[in-house]
């Protein structure tokens, strides 16, 4: 039998799973995104270490500055880890091999479903990134440049 203190419970623990909206900001510290994500800031600071892809850059002042694709990744990243239950690798393996294109859309933006792509989204080649137009001696010839800028920056 459903009482009004369970149905205040049960949309209560709907709305925390909920991404929150994000203020339209450059720059996030380290515990607006902790409030934001409802997690304590130590538990970023671990997730740095462990999600590459989680690299909030660092003021003059040693401050972390966290930007809205950081935020983004964070809530991706509790979503997995608290929802959906990967374990910490699991979920660094599934952010590590997801295409862009299936990206998490930002919070409170209407997210289109498509049909998964992942079989026909490959890694592409350098020529295939150039439309094969560009020969190899040509990519061999600014490789050598490049690296000749290099020795005299040195």
């Amino acid at each position: 039998m459903s009482t009004p203190e369970n149905a205040l419970e049960a949309s209560a623990l709907a709305a925390d799973r909920q991404d929150p909206e994000i203020p339209d900001k450059l720059y996030f510290r380290i515990g607006d995104v902790a409030r934001l994500a409802g997690i304590k800031p130590y538990v970023l600071r671990f997730w740095e270490t462990e999600f590459p892809a989680l690299g909030p850059r660092k003021s003059g002042t040693g401050h972390r500055l966290y930007r809205r694709k950081d935020v983004e990744m964070v809530l991706e990243i509790k979503r997995l880890l608290y929802d959906q239950r990967f374990t910490i690798e699991g979920a660094r393996k599934f952010l590590e091999t997801r295409p862009k294109a299936e990206a998490a859309p930002a919070p409170g933006k209407a997210a289109k479903r498509r049909p998964a792509k992942s079989a026909t989204l490959q890694p592409k080649g350098q020529a295939d990134l150039f439309g094969g137009s560009v020969p190899p001696e040509a990519l061999d010839t600014v490789r050598a440049e490049l690296r000749s800028i290099l020795e005299l920056l040195k």
